[in-house]
C-alpha cells in the first residue's frame, strides 16, 4: 500500500491499527501497535521509539551483559524506529489493520544502528549498488504443522505433540489437502497481505510443509519473510494449532530448512521501476537490469560469467568465516546429518540436492541456492553475510572448488562445522568477518551466540535426566 491508500483506508474506517515494527537480532518482529488516527498524526513520518535492550535480550526477553551498544551502565535508552514507506502493507491475518516496517536510527546521530540487521543487511545492497549491482533473492521456508494450540504445546513441555500428519508427504496432493485448512488460509493470508505467494506443498517429514513466496530485492525478501513468519504464527494462533520454524523440532526426520536463491542483475536504468518493486527475471532485459550471471545470450541461451564464478567462490570461501549468521542456534548444527536433505560438506555442483550449494536455472533464472541455512535463521543476517561474500568475490576475483560430481555425503567434501559454538569461535577469531562486516557486528553477534552456547551448556535437558537419573 502506499501512504495515501493507507491514510485513505483509516480516514474511511476499514483500518484502524497500524503495527510499526523492527526485525530484532534474532529475526523476530517487534514493535508497537498504533491507533489509526494517531498514526496519521504522528507515527506515519516520525514513526516511534523502543528501548535499546530490544538488540541485547536473549530469548525470554532478559537483558544479556557484556554488549557494547546497549547496557546497565548506558541506562538502556530508546532508539528512533525510522518508518520506510516502500514496507506498509495490510495484516491478511486480521482484520482491520495494516503494518509498516521501520529502521532503527541512533536517537542522538539520527544514523542507522549498525548492529541492526536491517541495517547490515542495507549496507550490503548499498555496496552491490555502487557496482552497479541489484541482488535479487528468494528464501524458501519449511516448517512443521501440529494440531496442538501453542498454549498446549507450552503445556505439553513441546513434547508428545499431535503432527498435522502421519506419513511422510513430500509432493502428496492428498496427504496435503488434510492441511488445507491451514496451508491453505495461510496461502491467502499472504496474498492479502501483499506478498506474492508461488507454491505450497508437503514436504520430507511427517507434517512437514513449504510455501514459497515469489523472489524479489534481497531487502524486500528478507522483509516478505520476517512478515510471513508473524502472519503464520497469527493464523496458527487465530485456528488453535500451531507452527514450528526450529531447524530440527525432531531428532529422528530430516530438519527445515531456508534455502537461500541470490542472483546479481546490472541495476536499472535511471528513471526505470526501482528494484524493491521485486521484477521478474523476463522484465531484466526490458529494463536494462540483465542478469550479471550469464553472459550475451547464444542461441537462446546465456553463458555463465566470471562474476557468476567469482560470486560462487567467494560466498563459499567465506562461509567458515560467517556459519553463525546461517546457522544461529544450538538447534541449527544438528540439521546437518548424513542423507538428511541438509549439506554436511562446503561443496558446489549442478542441481545436485547434496552439495550445500546448487547451481539452478538457466539464462536470466541462473541462480546459486545456498542450502545451509534452516528455518531458524534470520533472513537480514543470511543473506548479508551471502552478499558481503559474494561481493568480495567478484572484487578479489576468488574462484571456487572444482564442482563436485556425485553424492555430496561422500568423504572428501570439507565439513560444516557441527556446533554453534565451533562455528562462533572461528567467527569471532576471523580477520575476514570483520573487514567484510566490521568489528561492531561481529562482536556484538559473537557475544550473542556465545552466550546462547553458555545457556545451553548450562541446561540439564531431558536427554541427561533419562541416560543418567536411575542408571548412573
Amino acid at each position: 500500500m502506499s501512504p495515501d491508500e493507507l491514510r485513505a483506508e483509516i480516514e474511511g474506517g476499514t483500518i484502524d491499527t497500524v503495527v510499526l515494527a523492527f526485525p530484532d537480532h534474532v529475526g523476530r518482529l517487534m514493535g508497537k501497535r498504533l491507533d489509526g488516527r494517531f498514526f496519521l498524526d504522528s507515527g506515519l513520518r516520525a514513526g516511534t521509539h523502543a528501548c535499546d535492550y530490544l538488540f541485547t535480550v536473549d530469548m525470554e526477553m532478559e537483558p544479556v551483559e557484556g554488549y557494547a551498544y546497549a547496557n546497565w551502565e548506558r541506562g538502556y535508552g530508546d532508539f528512533h524506529m525510522a518508518p520506510d514507506l516502500a514496507t506498509i502493507r495490510r495484516c491478511g491475518w486480521t482484520e482491520g489493520a495494516a503494518i509498516m516496517l521501520c529502521d532503527a536510527h541512533d536517537n542522538s546521530t539520527h544514523e542507522p544502528v549498525a548492529i541492526a540487521p536491517r541495517s547490515i543487511l542495507a549496507r550490503e545492497t548499498a555496496a552491490a549498488a555502487e557496482l552497479g549491482l541489484t541482488a535479487m533473492g528468494a528464501s524458501e521456508l519449511e516448517f512443521f504443522i501440529y494440531r496442538d494450540s501453542y498454549r498446549a504445546a507450552h503445556a505439553k513441555g513441546y513434547r508428545d505433540l499431535e503432527s498435522a500428519g502421519w506419513y511422510v508427504e513430500d509432493y502428496h496432493l492428498f496427504q496435503g489437502a488434510r492441511v488445507e485448512d491451514y496451508v491453505g488460509e495461510a496461502r491467502r493470508t499472504l496474498d492479502r497481505s501483499e506478498i506474492p505467494v508461488e507454491s505450497s506443498k508437503g514436504e520430507a517429514a511427517i507434517g512437514q510443509h513449504e510455501i514459497n513466496v515469489r523472489y524479489a530485492e534481497v531487502l524486500d525478501m528478507a522483509d516478505r519473510h520476517v512478515v510471513m513468519k508473524e502472519a503464520m504464527k497469527e493464523l496458527a494462533e487465530a485456528q488453535g494449532v500451531s507452527v514450528s520454524f526450529m531447524a530440527k523440532p525432531d531428532a529422528t526426520q530430516p530438519g527445515s530448512s531456508c534455502h537461500l536463491h541470490i542472483s546479481l542483475s546490472h541495476s536499472p536504468k535511471s528513471g526505470d521501476v526501482g528494484p524493491r518493486s521485486g521484477p521478474s527475471a523476463s522484465d531484466f532485459g526490458e529494463r536494462g537490469g540483465a542478469s550479471v550471471f550469464v553472459s550475451a545470450f547464444v542461441d537462446g541461451d546465456g553463458r555463465p560469467t566470471d562474476e557468476f564464478r567469482w560470486f560462487l567462490g567467494g560466498w563459499m570461501h567465506h562461509v567458515p568465516h560467517l556459519m553463525p549468521l546461517y546457522a544461529p542456534t544450538i538447534n541449527s548444527y544438528k540439521r546437518y546429518r548424513h542423507q538428511s536433505w541438509a549439506p554436511t560438506g562446503l561443496a558446489w555442483s549442478h542441481d545436485n540436492r547434496t552439495t550445500g550449494f546448487r547451481i539452478v536455472g538457466s539464462g536470466q533464472s541462473l541462480r546459486i541456492e545456498c542450502r545451509l541455512p534452516g528455518a531458524d535463521t534470520n533472513p537480514y543476517l543470511a543473506f548479508a553475510a551471502a552478499l558481503a561474500s559474494g561481493l568480495d568475490g567478484i572484487r578479489n576475483e576468488i574462484e571456487p572448488p572444482p564442482e563436485h560430481v556425485g553424492d555430496g555425503y561422500a568423504a572428501g567434501v570439507p565439513p560444516l562445522p557441527t556446533t554453534l559454538a565451533a562455528a562462533t569461535d572461528t567467527f569471532a577469531d576471523s580477520a575476514d568477518a570483520r573487514r567484510l562486516l566490521g568489528d561492531d557486528v561481529v562482536d556484538h553477534y559473537a557475544h550473542f551466540f556465545s552466550t546462547e552456547c553458555t545457556a545451553y551448556d548450562a541446561a540439564v535437558t531431558d536427554w541427561e535426566r533419562r541416560r543418567y537419573f536411575e542408571r548412573i
